[in-house]
């Protein structure tokens, strides 16, 4: 029994562009309905209207600000009021600052960690019992790279990451044999709108593609694995992070996310 595709339909958040948008476009080209969850109004419309049209498949637009407080809660009633049943969760919305902790407003701050963290965690334990339930599901969460090490110059997001990568792995123990499949993809930097709030320093390395990513996290989903890391660089990277002395591994992401690097 499919899990995301045909016969099914995924809500996927931060859809309107980059890996999100991926997503949306994967899932719909395999005959799956969405409902595509953004901030941005019109560019999830457009975005929906387009899918709809092309592939023939039904997309709700639902323009939603996760970082407002009871973002998930909210959500979650107008799914119920309007009836939409999701099958599946793509957990993607997510934003990074790049900087000091002492440099950055604590709005951002605040942020960082309802969005990545907050409104992700409640979203999925909103969805998942009814997936439970079916005996049928998918919850897809977008980690990062930066979630294997402790990332100075983006600590907050990176320690975001790191609970995300952490809770999934969890509970992709929590549901086996339920017919619900969770994975966590972890891309490292991929050429999507991330950066325009990150800014250009907090990338490292070449840029993988959101399709790369979506490619490796629906991979995944068919193998049963709890966690896949986008690209065979990347992969090896977070793995070396693991085994090196802690003050080393520090220290090689420091360098590799300090501003002045560029200069």
């Amino acid at each position: 029994m499919r899990s995301i595709g045909r016969g099914t339909t995924t809500l996927v958040t931060g859809a309107s562009s980059g890996i999100g948008r991926a997503f949306a476009e994967r899932i719909a080209a395999d005959g799956g309905d969405l409902v595509l969850v953004a901030r941005s109004a019109d560019a999830l419309t457009a975005l929906a209207d387009d899918l709809a049209q092309t592939h023939g498949i039904r997309a709700v637009a639902i323009a939603h600000d996760l970082d407002a407080p009871g973002a998930a809660a909210a959500l979650a009633e107008r799914l119920h009021a309007e009836g939409l049943r999701i099958d599946a969760l793509i957990n993607n919305a997510g934003l990074g600052i790049h900087g000091d902790l002492v440099t950055q407003p604590l709005a951002s701050i605040t942020t960082q960690v309802t969005v990545n963290v907050t409104s992700l965690t409640e979203l999925t334990a909103f969805l998942l019992p009814g997936m439970l339930d079916r005996r049928r599901g998918a919850v897809v969460n977008v980690a990062s790279t930066a979630a294997f090490q402790p990332l100075p110059h983006m600590s907050v997001y990176g320690a975001t990451k790191a609970y995300v990568l952490s809770f999934s792995r969890a509970l992709w123990r929590e549901t086996r044999g339920t017919g619900v499949d969770v994975v966590a993809i972890c891309p490292g930097a991929t050429a999507t709108p991330f950066f325009a709030t990150a800014g250009d320093d907090a990338s490292f390395g070449p840029r993988r593609t959101p399709d790369g990513v979506v490619d490796s996290a629906l991979r995944g989903l068919r193998r049963g694995t709890p966690t896949v890391i986008d690209g065979a660089a990347n992969a090896f990277s977070s793995r070396l992070a693991a085994v090196l002395p802690e003050r080393v591994a520090i220290a090689v992401a420091e360098r590799a996310m300090r501003p002045s690097r560029r200069a």
